[in-house]
């Protein structure tokens, strides 16, 4: 195998032992980015030379002063400010831009050890105003989703083992669906937001990309996710057999297409015959206001978000953008109260019905990837989960007509992020096994 076909615990494994030199780690990625680079665009900048002097430091660092990441390579989405990067939002308003200075989430990662990649491709500021330069790695013909797509797409294509990426709507978890890898959008605020740009603070969740639960456990560590103390059942082993699993549709249901009513039905079987019970869950009717709420709450705060740019630089903002700051929608501010205290409401009641089971399984997507890179396809599936600030995972594994990947999700009370991903560890061995899709590792 060579290196940057290794996992994250894979790689991890390989430099603690001495096998790996970080700096062959670094030229194994880049020669693989070199040789896809033109097919997937997923970099919005990518130094190679300073990525190996990086790398040659990392390996001069003593063996007992290296941290939990030490040496494993992390692709970070283009609007998380950078200190020796452009941070340039996929905006002309931020060409070459340099702040100087490290977001906390990346700033973590290089206390921990990390190499910091490069750059990844994002839409316009993370929104849906833009397309995506970025070609999806299992068919270049459609998108990898977004806004998060070039995050998704190195994770999936083997040119980093993990990235950073940010879920307003649905940028973590539905670009993973489409690519075929895992995700955590973690609980809402579990991860500092400092130093990434802003599109609505009451919705922006910083998450992971990977492409193995044990890659995902590697990060949570190392930003200090953590349940409450209850004995240590967060970290317990976990048996799909004797389990319980609500299957979830939401109000948003009617939008799904065949594959993924297809992938849901699948999944929910391979539960059952696997030996868990599985109920079919319907949300009560007040959960039916959350996806016009979440659009409430992102136009609203796209209004003080994005005026330093309407007011700089009003030319060169996406009109969808500048319609934030204008209230193009006629938003009051009353209705935009309505909102947030609805979904504030919502919020305990989807903590004890989630609590009540192992997690809630339902849909990340859709269906698979749509054809083109116009569009990234409809987040609505994803968005009652964002606003309602719980953990999600996306679980690889079935595939839709055109064989390209489905995930499906799950879902856990707030602050439930450790015992999700043990969850999710299980349930994805049955479903990447048994599910139908099978990831096609690129040589």
């Amino acid at each position: 195998m060579k290196p940057y076909q290794l996992t994250a615990a894979q790689a991890q494994a390989e430099i603690r032992n001495g096998s790996l030199t970080i700096e062959q780690y670094a030229r194994s990625l880049l020669a693989r980015i070199e040789q896809r680079d033109a097919d997937v665009g997923a970099w919005a900048h990518l130094d190679p030379e300073y990525v190996v002097r990086q790398a040659r430091v990392l390996d001069s660092v003593p063996p007992e002063q290296r941290g939990p990441l030490h040496g494993l390579a992390v692709a970070v989405k283009d609007i998380f400010n950078t200190k020796d990067m452009p941070t340039q939002h996929n905006s002309p308003i931020y060409a070459d831009s340099r702040p100087g200075i490290d977001a906390a989430a990346v700033a973590v990662l290089r206390t921990a050890g990390a190499l910091v990649l490069g750059k990844t491709t994002t839409t316009e500021f993370a929104s849906m105003a833009s397309p995506t330069s970025t070609r999806n790695p299992n068919d270049p013909a459609r998108t990898p989703g977004g806004s998060s797509s070039g995050s998704a797409a190195a994770v999936a294509d083997l040119q980093a083992p993990l990235a950073l990426g940010t879920q307003t709507g649905g940028s973590i978890i539905r670009p993973a669906s489409f690519n075929g890898i895992y995700a955590l959008k973690p609980t809402w605020g579990a991860v500092s937001r400092e130093g990434v740009k802003a599109y609505a603070p009451n919705l922006d969740t910083v998450g992971f990309f990977a492409r193995a639960v044990d890659d995902l456990q590697l990060l949570v560590d190392a930003f200090a996710l953590e349940d409450d103390d209850d004995g240590g059942a967060a970290d317990a082993p976990f048996s799909v057999r004797g389990a319980r699993f609500a299957v979830v549709r939401t109000v948003a249901w009617p939008s799904a297409g065949a594959g993924t009513r297809a992938a849901l039905e699948a999944g929910a079987a391979l539960l059952r015959a696997h030996g868990a019970a599985v109920d079919e869950v319907a949300l009560p009717v007040a959960f039916d206001a959350a996806p016009g709420w979440h659009e409430t709450v992102m136009h609203s705060d796209g209004r003080a978000a994005f005026l330093a740019e309407h007011r700089a630089a009003r030319a060169q903002l996406a009109p969808f953008l500048a319609g934030h700051v204008e209230n193009a929608r006629g938003i009051t501010r009353a209705a935009q109260c309505a909102a947030l205290d609805g979904l504030a409401a919502l919020r305990p009641q989807i903590d004890r019905l989630a609590g009540a089971y192992d997690a809630i399984l339902t849909p990340s997507v859709v269906d698979e990837a749509p054809v083109g890179t116009a569009s990234t396809g409809s987040p609505v599936l994803n968005a009652i989960w964002t606003a309602l600030h719980t953990p999600v995972i996306n679980i690889p594994g079935f595939k839709g007509e055109n064989g390209m990947p489905i995930g499906l999700s799950l879902v856990a009370p707030r602050y439930h992020d450790r015992r999700l991903l043990t969850v999710a560890k299980a349930v994805g061995e049955v479903f990447e096994s048994e599910g139908g899709w099978v990831r096609q590792e690129r040589r």
